[in-house]
């Protein structure tokens, strides 16, 4: 080796355990640096047996509800509700103009005042011949009329009686005309068939409707459940009676109910028959979104944690790792099935780890928790 070849060498060698020096000293002064943080809670994960569950989701409905239709044709002169006001039973919501419903129940009435009329006349003829045929009956028993002349009078009788019968039937059929007629001309009444609330109006003041034409719909306020979707596959692990963990976002609530009703047909356009869930909450709506996580009865091994520890930024979803010498790692995970307030985490953790579960907004990568 020559003497600038040895020169070379040992000024690398300076160069190196200099930088060495250096790398340790700022990872020393890095370590110093590092922000401290006290007060959050750590919680250590651990596999556990958890239970097989179905997450599905469900619109929530009112158990009685009425769509109010017109049953006669006519235009709507009369509207006495919208849109969020409470009905009673019986109530008159709107009234319809129908002159031809008004003019038939007119006639009707003007049927039976003749039909009366001709049942007096009916009466006052039979009378007038049980008169002529008791006086001809006399005198056929002392042989002072022949025998035509009393058969006319009796028949005249009987056909007087059966005008009676006939006239006696034609009342009785103007008066359930007249009844018809009657109920026809109430049918431009738009009656309230329950007590609750109007939740969608469909026609307006001034249109013209139809028989079967939809015109209000009426809920019941004091009775909803939860309508949910499940796919056709698992209802045989279903039934009436199968406990759900529901979830109400609008609510922020979360409370534990049980399957009250499976309808028995399916949709075949998306394969799932309805499962539905009484509710009992305050504050419910019709067409509020819920979630439900129904127990199918076996169970699964996996590592849930509470859903605050999650930390979800845009795309991302994380949790803060507590590594065995204190510091505080980001670590990206993939979040499965929630239960009550706990998550599942099915990738990014493993069984041991420490995170933070508590007071998460404290915590930035890198800072040593205390």
């Amino acid at each position: 080796m020559t003497r600038s070849a040895a020169a070379l060498f040992c000024l690398m060698t300076a160069l190196i355990a200099t930088g060495c020096s250096e790398k340790q000293e700022n990872g020393k002064k890095e370590a110093a640096l590092a922000p401290v943080v006290k007060g959050v809670v750590i919680e250590t994960a651990k596999n556990a047996q958890l239970p097989d569950t179905l997450e599905v989701v469900g619109t929530v409905r009112a158990r009685t509800s009425a769509m109010v239709s017109a049953r006669v044709p006519g235009t709507i002169s009369v509207l006495l509700v919208r849109e969020g006001d409470r009905v009673r039973k019986g109530q008159v919501l709107a009234r319809l103009d129908a002159q031809e419903n008004v003019a038939t129940a007119a006639v009707a009435t003007a049927a039976i005042d003749e039909a009366r009329r001709g049942l007096d006349e009916a009466l006052t003829r039979r009378k007038l011949a049980d008169t002529t045929f008791e006086r001809y009956q006399k005198l056929f028993t002392e042989q002072a009329i022949t025998r035509q002349e009393f058969d006319v009078k009796q028949a005249e009788k009987d056909l007087a009686s059966q005008g009676v019968a006939r006239a006696e039937a034609r009342l009785k059929q103007a008066q359930e005309g007249s009844r018809a007629a009657s109920v026809m001309a109430d049918y431009t009444k738009i009656i309230a068939p329950i007590s609750g609330v109007i939740t969608a109006k469909q026609a307006d003041l001034g249109a013209t409707v139809f028989p079967a034409q939809p015109l209000l719909t009426i809920e019941d306020e004091g009775s909803y459940q939860l309508e949910l979707s499940v796919p056709e596959s698992l209802t045989s692990r279903i039934r009436p009676g199968t406990p759900a963990n529901i979830t109400m976002d609008a609510l922020n609530s979360s409370f534990t109910a049980k399957i009250a009703e499976i309808v028995p047909s399916a949709d075949a356009a998306s394969r799932t028959f309805t499962a539905k869930v009484n509710l009992s909450q305050k504050g419910l709506k019709s067409g509020m979104y819920g979630r439900a996580a129904i127990n199918l009865g076996t169970s699964t091994n996996g590592i849930m944690v509470p859903a605050r520890a999650v930390v979800e930024r845009g795309a991302l979803t994380s949790v803060w790792v507590v590594a065995k010498d204190g510091i505080a790692r980001m670590r990206l995970v993939k979040t499965g099935k929630k239960i009550g307030e706990r998550v599942e985490i099915m990738s990014g953790l493993s069984d041991g780890e420490r995170l933070v579960t508590g007071e998460t907004e404290k915590v930035v990568d890198g800072a040593k928790v205390e």
